[in-house]
């Protein structure tokens, strides 16, 4: 039994929110953890002022804030995903002559943790650390096809929620939903010029043992010198290094309580 109660009860919030994979609400958090509502919203108000929780006001929900990232990433060298995707991308990068990054979901947002570039490859706006719409990027669309439709609702209960570059992107959760519907058809997600004019993204999401989406593994190039024949070559080497991540961390990463 823990002498510092406090402290516990504010890693149980932390490792149910991870656990979980989406934003809850504060008596959902109470509730799972058997805390007295009055104590939740407390180290709930500490976590989020500290930067650990965020807060979705208008779905009244509570998920991982960029401190808890920002935490994590000092182990980053050694943290079993990023460990192990890095050999990935860089055969990623050797295969296709392009970028290749990983990113993981942050609320509503895709977070690069990783970015391999090739020689000559363009510099992208998605280096590590960079967080971007998920509805607007390749990687945040493999994640998002790859969630049940509860979880994306609770990300995106309203359209209000959803966030468009001159334009471009869904602007209804209906057309969200439809674009996702076509990831899951095509098998990876696409994204081009929304977020840089004349570069395109091809991605595949990374599971878990219980087929949530970890991560997503992609790769950037320049629409002008890819035609078909290459396009399908990437297409297929992100789908094979999506497979293998998602495979090395089912053997290397198992459930808590396994």
């Amino acid at each position: 039994m823990s002498n510092v109660p406090g402290a516990a009860n504010a890693l149980d919030v932390l490792e149910l929110l991870a656990r979980r994979g989406e934003p809850l609400p504060a008596a959902t958090v109470a509730r799972e953890l058997g805390l007295p509502r009055s104590s939740t919203y407390h180290l709930l108000a500490v976590l989020r002022e500290r930067g650990y929780v965020s807060h979705l006001e208008g779905e009244r929900r509570y998920g991982l804030g960029v401190a808890a990232y920002e935490l994590g990433s000092a182990y980053q060298r050694q943290a079993p995903l990023q460990r192990i995707a890095r050999g990935t991308l860089d055969r990623l990068v050797d295969t296709t002559g392009h970028n290749a990054h990983l990113a993981v979901l942050h609320g509503r947002d895709v977070l690069y943790v990783i970015e391999q570039r090739a020689p000559q490859g363009p510099v992208l706006v998605s280096d590590v650390g960079v967080r971007l719409p998920a509805t607007l990027t390749a990687t945040g669309l493999a994640m998002l096809a790859a969630l049940s439709a509860g979880q994306v609702r609770a990300l995106f209960p309203h359209a209000d929620a959803l966030v468009q570059r001159d334009g471009h992107g869904p602007s209804t959760t209906g057309q969200l939903r439809s674009l996702l519907q076509a990831v899951r058809q095509r098998g990876y997600a696409v994204e081009d010029g929304l977020v840089t004019s004349g570069l395109k993204s091809v991605a595949v999401a990374v599971l878990d043992h219980s087929d949530h989406p970890v991560a997503s593994v992609a790769v950037t190039f320049r629409t002008d010198v890819v035609d078909d024949a290459g396009f399908d070559r990437i297409v297929a080497a992100v789908g094979r290094a999506g497979d293998d991540l998602s495979t090395r961390l089912h053997r290397q990463v198992r459930p808590r309580h396994a």
